[in-house]
């Protein structure tokens, strides 16, 4: 999947076997644990990483942040797309088919 992959709305991302999402008090923050690599997390991404459990589709995890943040849907869609794809670019997130 390339960062210009369409994640559609029935798509359900989880993140990748092996990838953990976990609050590091030692990285001050969160943090995305793959095998032999670690990314630090801001706020906004944990949120919607927090998500990404297979059970949810995009359309969905959208849906609640726009409500959470109550922020135009388009604005999120767009934000929560791009990294989705830039995740899924380095195999750590996964989006299933509905």
């Amino acid at each position: 999947m390339s960062v210009d992959t369409i994640i559609f709305a029935e798509g359900k991302p989880r993140l990748a076997r092996g990838v953990r999402l976990r609050h590091s008090e030692a990285q001050g923050g969160w943090v995305l644990l793959a095998p032999e690599r670690i990314f630090e997390c801001d706020a906004v991404a944990a949120e919607v990483l927090k998500r990404c459990t297979g059970e949810a589709s995009f359309g969905q995890i959208v849906d609640d942040l726009a409500t959470i943040y109550d922020a135009p849907r388009e604005q999120i869609a767009g934000d929560v797309e791009a990294l989705l794809a830039s995740l899924a670019e380095k195999r750590l997130v996964e989006v299933s088919d509905a």
